[in-house]
């Protein structure tokens, strides 16, 4: 049987896979935490957050930037997230 997913379907996964995971690295350098705790926090967040909504994982971004938090110019991490949001779940 013809399957069209494949046919007409989104672009190769392996490809969102490793971009994913190219983030993850960077977002590691910046953050000077590890890539598994990284990856935690967003398989956690994703998991949450699918409890009320479709979200689209394959564009789901985190990304750790710095913010100045003081008069003194230090730097605080700030971490940010991108959710697409397909559907709103019904909750009971």
């Amino acid at each position: 049987m013809l399957d069209f997913s494949q046919l007409f379907g989104r672009k190769n996964q392996s490809s969102h896979v490793a971009k994913d995971r190219l983030k993850l690295v960077l977002i590691h350098d910046r953050m000077n935490c590890s890539t598994e705790l990284l990856e935690m926090m967003r398989s956690d967040i994703i998991a949450v957050i699918s409890k009320y909504v479709d979200i689209d994982t394959d564009e789901f971004n985190i990304e750790v930037s710095s913010l100045e938090c003081d008069k003194e110019g230090n730097k605080a991490p700030v971490l940010s997230a991108n959710i697409p949001i397909k559907n709103l779940k019904k909750v009971r």
